[in-house]
């Protein structure tokens, strides 16, 4: 993509308005260092030097998003504990509208605690219990989607299987999105079987795709093209889905766009180094939706997002690229 033609589309992501639905989840780190083996275990003994929190999950792809577009809301649950009322105020800090986020007071917030020394993840610790949202929660997340709607320009749902979703839900969101014609992107979770008809992408990592089209997961083949197993997979789940596009998610081999009778489309990594994958597929699925809803083409659409995740993976923890940033990565690699 040649650089005007980037900045032409990258102008209309600030009139954006984007709705993001799912899993909500506060990310906390703890840094340290360590210096010595426990003599309890072996196992090594974390001198915890400070700590961090970032919105996780759902609330990670809104939070990518609120670098570039207008309003973004965000939908989904969370506990009246601490963490839930830390995690709100890491949103609001950050200007994403709270207003479809429901409390429950016998819900227990997510949370996922990284222990990291010398740059490096000890250990992740997982506080969640699974659990739907109640008959009356999720009536009243469907008449807030569909009240809203006017006034959005595009929907993301983030399936990470903790219970939010569910094929009723998820039916009621696509036939109201599908109506008002909105953009309409999901990032599915093979641990959670749903079917994604009539929305305009799905966004699976590789392993994500193998196993929701049922095929044992293959190493990755260079050249790309030569995959087969992937090329199999893609027209697999292109038919189970009846998705507009189906965005395969490849790590270092970057990402592959299947749409419509189009040919599959490669666009390779922009990543200059690989530091932390954590998060680089909310990135891919907000800048993604961002462009789609803003006049791209879903392969223009497809480049933007791989040097939006170009970019974060280059960094530690839960990260976001900035405009500038994406800018810049456009400039260096531009054709123009």
């Amino acid at each position: 993509m040649i650089c005007s033609r980037f900045h032409q589309i990258f102008e209309s992501f600030s009139h954006k308005r984007i709705l993001v639905i799912g899993d909500l989840m506060l990310d906390e780190f703890i840094w340290g260092n360590v210096k010595r083996i426990s003599p309890e275990a072996p196992v090594p003994v974390v001198e915890v030097e400070r700590e961090s929190y970032f919105p996780g999950g759902a609330a990670n792809v809104a939070r990518n998003l609120r670098e570039f577009a207008k309003t973004v809301h965000v939908m989904g649950l969370v506990g009246t504990d601490p963490h839930g009322e830390h995690l709100k105020r890491l949103l609001a800090d950050e200007g994403i509208n709270l207003d479809c986020i429901q409390q429950d007071p016998a819900y227990q917030t997510i949370v996922k605690t990284r222990i990291i020394a010398r740059h490096q993840q000890v250990v992740r610790v997982d506080r969640e219990k699974k659990r739907s949202l109640t008959p009356l929660q999720n009536e009243q997340a469907i008449a807030q989607v569909a009240k809203m709607l006017p006034e959005i320009d595009a929907i993301i749902i983030e399936d990470y299987a903790k219970g939010l979703l569910h094929q009723e839900f998820v039916d009621a969101i696509t036939t109201l999105a599908r109506r008002a014609g909105k953009t309409l992107a999901v990032d599915p979770n093979p641990g959670n079987v749903l079917q994604w008809n009539g929305v305009s992408v799905v966004k699976p990592n590789r392993s994500e795709a193998f196993a929701a089209a049922g095929m044992l997961l293959t190493d990755p083949v260079e050249p790309m093209d030569e995959d087969l197993n992937l090329f199999k997979v893609g027209a697999i789940l292109s038919k189970k889905w009846k998705t507009e596009n189906l965005l395969i998610t490849l790590g270092e081999q970057g990402m592959l766009l299947f749409s419509g009778e189009s040919a599959p489309y490669h666009t390779p990594t922009r990543a200059r180094e690989v530091f932390d994958v954590s998060g680089a597929g909310d990135t891919a699925i907000a800048l993604f939706t961002l462009a789609l809803c803003s006049g791209a083409t879903a392969a223009e659409a497809a480049e933007i997002s791989n040097h939006a995740s170009g970019i974060v993976v280059g960094k530690l923890g839960t990260a976001t690229v900035t405009p500038s940033e994406l800018i810049e990565s456009f400039e260096n690699h531009s054709h123009e």
